[in-house]
């Protein structure tokens, strides 16, 4: 039987941090955001529906999608948003669940789904637990801030288009605590591991 466990947080929570180590044990993590763009990739099904929706503007001189110049459009429209949401989630959801399933093949006591929106976008039947990266409020906006050069009012914005921690925090079944060091917080996940019978 393969556990397979769901791991989200917030931004600037250290959520990458605790995916890291997942692979430093050699448990498989399968992320949510990595294969975001590569179903958005030139030949995939779901890069032609984007270019339909969206309009040939919003593509790269060599035809890959221009980032930036398709978020500045949904991040004002909630229409778009959503549409551009409704093409790319159920491609995210089909390709993880089949690395997931070849992982469950291959015989790994342990597979981890990193998914940014595992609460928000109702995914957490593809996981027998949920994983949240925890840090309090103080210390996610001083770390956004200084990762990624921000105002505080930027930074704020950015936390608060986001579903509290605290909310996701309630909805887990286990937290790791990633307001101290990086080895706190390894200790936390060994322990867990244990728990849940991954690692002797």
């Amino acid at each position: 039987m393969s556990l397979v466990i769901g791991l989200t947080g917030g931004i600037a929570s250290g959520k990458s941090t605790v995916a890291k180590m997942f692979v430093d044990l050699d448990i498989p993590v399968i992320d949510a955001d990595v294969i975001a763009r590569e179903v958005v990739e030139p030949g995939e099904e779901p890069y032609n529906q984007v270019v339909r929706a969206f309009g040939e503007e919003i593509l790269n001189p060599d035809g890959s999608i221009n980032r930036p110049k398709l978020g500045s459009i949904i991040f004002t429209n909630e229409e778009k948003r959503e549409q551009l949401n409704q093409i790319v989630h159920p491609a995210v959801r089909k390709r993880m669940l089949k690395k997931k399933e070849d992982y469950i093949e291959q015989g790994e006591k342990c597979i981890v789904l990193d998914i940014p929106l595992l609460f928000e976008s109702k995914l957490t039947s593809l996981a027998d637990k949920t994983l949240v990266v925890f840090v309090d409020e103080k210390t996610q906006l001083k770390r956004l801030m200084e990762r990624n050069k921000l105002s505080e009012q930027e930074a704020l914005n950015r936390i608060e288009s986001q579903m509290p921690l605290k909310e996701k925090a309630k909805l887990a079944d286990e937290l790791i605590d990633n307001n101290h060091t990086v080895e706190e917080s390894k200790k936390q996940l060994l322990y867990l591991l244990k728990k849940w019978s991954v690692i002797e």
